[in-house]
């Protein structure tokens, strides 16, 4: 029995180490450069000029919060002159605390290469530690030139913080939780922002017709929405012009109108800027309600300020710091600090203090300029989710939706038709439905504390790993932030039946959506990663695969990046032919924000070559958008073809014989010759470059033995080129896997409603990989198949 077990040992050996020589994994050029990212210097008029566009993209939603702070603040309106100056002391240091030092000096920093939110946080955290809950990552990506992390020494903090989130699967799953509830809650910013810039804006009109019903407001509140929505379509390219000096002109009034009325209604409340006021507005009311309803509304005065972090890839951080110091903050501060000295000696205009601060002479051009930036706002807002969207379908967290370039110059401007009108409907229904601004403010307030929360905790293993901090200043960061935050949200938290439950089933409603289709993602994965076939079964069928090899090419796409995928096995078990050339296809996403068109196809060769197979890997970042006119076939075919003419001059660099059957070889001899190939395809020009493509090693061949291996290399390669324009013009089939996912029949309820009818539904309704490939109908071949998981 014993020697039955070394003998099954060994043969099961020789077959592993048959299948890993067969199936190497893609290694790229070694002498490839790192391109870590670093701040680009720009110059001072540059970077001014960057400033000033940065305000109608990040700085709209922060800077419409004065429309309607004070009157969450004291919905019961105000009885005591000390509350509107502790209100004012606690919205002076909520902002230079939150926005000003722990966003605009800190968070910005750590982007991912220029890229800002919870996923592009994840994608930072994923490539500096193995906490991807998708395992398709190999070491050869690390290579690309937008890969870049961190190396560890072996027993310093952070190496120990990196074993201790990769050693177990709960806690890579509880930073996924973490970083879909603020995703989602992000989401959620996208309809209430909308909701109460436009609602507060439109507010106007009944300030200078008191009789006028609220019915009227919310119906221009409305009306305006939709045409935002409606509107998406167009992309913003055309009118982005307008948006910084809209938002300049704003930010201008509203600090010019808060220093006149400094000086006109008395300079008493520049002693709001002394933090002792704080304390002595919470001694004097207490643990009453009143007060914590107060600090629910004063966070109102921050909100934006995770768009701020959201919205940070158009613009280096510098700009966006030197517009926030110079121009943004101190008109805040000018604002809020003028409407509470009016508020002061008009304490029955508080519910609309804004508006009844103007001076008559600039009322209808204020209330203009209010709605426009309202507008802008909201359209950042709006094209922020555009793109947590994109990020979350980009990493498997969300059902493939249609996606438009709405900007033939800028590729982050994208419009994604489902979830406008999901958001335009979700926002008509809050503003109608709450029809003032309290209500809505609670729901918003609500959302933006819970982001702050996520980016708080995800800081801190960012802190760790990334920018490798010191324990203390990474207890003090977050010792400081939940000391202003954990208020906020207890007090948001008082007000959920008051509104604040709005944000909380929009986050449940969308978490539920990205956890189920990521949990059978990854599920389907880990059963195809157990259902692949072996390739040295493959290749042990012989050249013809033990059926007939019929002209043309077939692309079969699959998940993994090694072996044989079930569908194929599938496919040749079932039917008698299959084509001449068979290229595996391999689309998968990396946690960079982008991958370089020329680095973005891996191929090599699998087998020798009579057996015409190869593998194809496609790899993007959750940036990297698929556009319509873009032919994934035609890349495909082209990377092959430059495969093969860049494979001849490798061989020729080299003392290694050509490709002959397994059992005329040795394994070791026979796969060292395997190259693995990275390619530029671009608009279908086939271009190469010896030295970025090719690392020549020494050869002991002779210049006349090279010569002559050279002409019959030429020769071979061009037979092989015309073999593959043949099979192209006989056909191309792309083969893919109609996969229906199941629960086994020994799930629990839960499950089998989440699997059988709520991501069976999502599947049904999500747009197919062929539609995304711009994949012809009349070439494509669907192999079913169910899946129990």
């Amino acid at each position: 029995m014993a020697s039955l077990s070394e003998s099954e040992a060994t043969n099961r050996g020789s077959m592993w180490e048959l299948d890993q020589n067969l199936d190497q994994p893609m290694d790229e050029e070694a002498t490839r450069l790192k391109n870590m990212y670093r701040e680009k210097k720009f110059s001072s008029a540059l970077l001014l000029r960057l400033a000033f566009q940065s305000l109608g993209v990040v700085f709209g939603d922060l800077g419409t919060s004065p429309l309607y702070v004070f009157y969450n603040a004291f919905p019961r309106g105000v009885d005591d002159d000390e509350d509107v100056i502790g209100a004012l002391s606690l919205i002076i240091y909520t902002l230079t605390l939150i926005p000003l030092l722990k966003y605009v000096f800190i968070v910005l920093r750590a982007n991912d290469n220029g890229q800002g939110g919870t996923f592009a946080l994840y994608s930072l955290l994923c490539r500096h530690a193995k906490i991807s809950t998708i395992p398709n990552q190999h070491k050869t990506d690390e290579d690309l030139t937008t890969y870049s992390r961190q190396t560890y020494e072996e027993n310093s903090l952070a190496a120990k913080i990196k074993k201790w989130l990769e050693t177990r699967a709960y806690k890579r799953n509880c930073l996924l939780i973490l970083v879909l509830l603020g995703t989602c809650t992000a989401i959620g910013d996208g309809i209430l922002t909308p909701a109460i810039s436009v609602l507060s804006a439109s507010g106007g009109i009944k300030v200078q017709n008191p009789h006028m019903s609220t019915d009227i407001v919310v119906l221009v509140a409305v009306i305006i929405l939709i045409g935002i929505f409606s509107m998406q379509h167009y992309g913003t390219d055309k009118v982005g012009w307008l948006f910084a000096p809209i938002v300049l002109i704003w930010f201008i009034l509203i600090g010019s109108v808060g220093a006149l009325n400094i000086h006109k209604y008395g300079s008493s409340v520049l002693k709001a800027y002394n933090p002792v006021y704080i304390y002595r507005y919470f001694r004097r009311r207490g643990n009453s309600s009143d007060s914590w309803t107060v600090l629910g509304g004063i966070m109102l005065s921050i909100t934006g300020t995770e768009a701020l972090y959201a919205d940070l890839c158009h613009f280096p951080v510098l700009a966006i710091q030197i517009a926030f110091t110079f121009i943004v903050f101190p008109c805040l501060l000018l604002a809020y600090t003028g409407q509470a000295a009016y508020i002061i000696s008009n304490k029955q205009h508080v519910n609309d203090a804004f508006y009844r601060s103007l001076p008559d002479a600039i009322y209808w051009p204020a209330f203009v300029i209010a709605t426009a930036s309202a507008i802008v706002a909201s359209q950042a807002t709006i094209s922020a989710t555009y793109s947590i969207i994109k990020q979350a379908l980009a990493l498997g967290c969300f059902p493939r939706v249609k996606i438009v370039h709405t900007s033939k110059k800028f590729l982050g401007q994208i419009y994604i038709p489902d979830i406008n009108w999901l958001l335009l409907v979700l926002c008509v229904a809050v503003t109608a439905g709450f029809k003032n601004q309290s209500q809505i403010g609670n729901a918003y307030g609500t959302a933006v504390v819970i982001v702050m929360l996520v980016i708080t905790f995800l800081m801190v293993p960012v802190m760790l790993l990334v920018w490798k901090s010191h324990w203390i200043l990474v207890v003090t960061f977050i010792v400081l932030s939940l000391m202003v935050e954990i208020p906020y949200f207890s007090a948001c938290i008082l007000k959920i039946d008051q509104g604040g439950w709005v944000p909380l089933v929009i986050a449940i409603a969308f978490f539920t959506i990205m956890y189920v289709w990521h949990y059978c993602t990854v599920k389907r994965y880990e059963f195809e990663m157990h259902s692949k076939v072996s390739m040295a079964w493959i290749l042990g069928l012989g050249p013809s695969l033990g059926l007939v090899r019929v002209p043309g090419i077939g692309f079969v796409y699959t998940e993994l990046a090694s072996g044989v995928p079930h569908i194929f096995s599938h496919f040749i078990t079932n039917l008698p032919a299959i084509h001449s050339v068979v290229v595996f296809v391999c689309v998968k996403y990396l946690p960079v924000y982008t991958v370089p068109l020329e680095e973005r196809f891996l191929v090599r060769r699998i087998g020798p070559k009579n057996f015409h197979i190869f593998r194809c890997i496609a790899r993007y970042g959750y940036k990297d958008l698929h556009k319509k006119d873009d032919d994934f076939e035609k890349m495909l075919f082209d990377c092959l073809t430059l495969f093969i003419r860049l494979e001849s001059m490798m061989d020729g660099y080299s003392d290694s014989e050509e490709f002959s059957v397994p059992e005329q070889r040795t394994i070791s001899d026979t796969f060292q010759a395997e190259k693995t190939i990275n390619t530029m395809c671009s608009n279908g020009d086939l271009s190469y470059s010896s030295q970025d493509s090719i690392v020549p090693v020494q050869s002991p061949l002779g210049v006349n033995n090279l010569l002559t291996y050279s002409s019959h290399a030429s020769q071979a390669v061009g037979n092989e080129l015309e073999f593959l324009n043949r099979c192209r013009d006989a056909g191309v089939v792309h083969i893919l896997g109609n996969t229906i996912v199941r629960a086994r029949r020994d799930s629990g309820v839960i499950k089998k409603l989440a699997v059988d009818y709520m991501y069976a539904f999502m599947r049904r309704v999500c747009r197919e990989n062929s539609v995304i490939f711009n994949i012809p109908h009349e070439s494509l071949l669907n192999v079913g198949q169910i899946y129990y998981i």
